[in-house]
């Protein structure tokens, strides 16, 4: 099992700036990816960004792309996203998640989740 616990969400204007934070715990040796996913009440989840463990490999969704910055502490079991030039329509629960399949942005492929990171972003 792998524990993942978010932080680091917040209200921000428009064009800010907000950096998430994810710690993971448990059996991280087995994780092959993490990821960013998020969620309104209208939208289904829809995936964000996400890392290999090592680093190796990133994957951005279009809407973030230029934007928003994934990375990786292995040494802190810690995930990051820096989010800038933020839009109103970033404006989502955010969701950390693990996954020990050979994936990057399939949701369905990410076994573990955390609770979940308010961001709202106001114009």
């Amino acid at each position: 099992q792998v524990q993942l616990v978010e932080s680091g969400g917040g209200l921000v204007q428009a064009g800010g700036s907000l950096r998430l934070s994810c710690a993971a715990s448990g059996r991280t040796s087995s994780i092959y990816a993490l990821g960013w996913f998020r969620q309104t009440p209208t939208k289904e989840r829809e995936f964000v960004a996400a890392i290999t463990w090592n680093g190796a490999l990133t994957s951005y969704a279009d809407s973030v792309k230029g934007r928003f910055t994934i990375s990786r502490d292995n040494a802190k079991n810690s995930l990051y996203l820096r989010m800038n030039s933020l839009r109103p329509e970033d404006t989502a629960v955010y969701y950390c998640a693990a996954t020990i399949i050979v994936t990057l942005s399939r949701e369905s492929a990410y076994q573990f989740w955390g609770q979940g990171t308010q961001v709202t972003v106001s114009s």
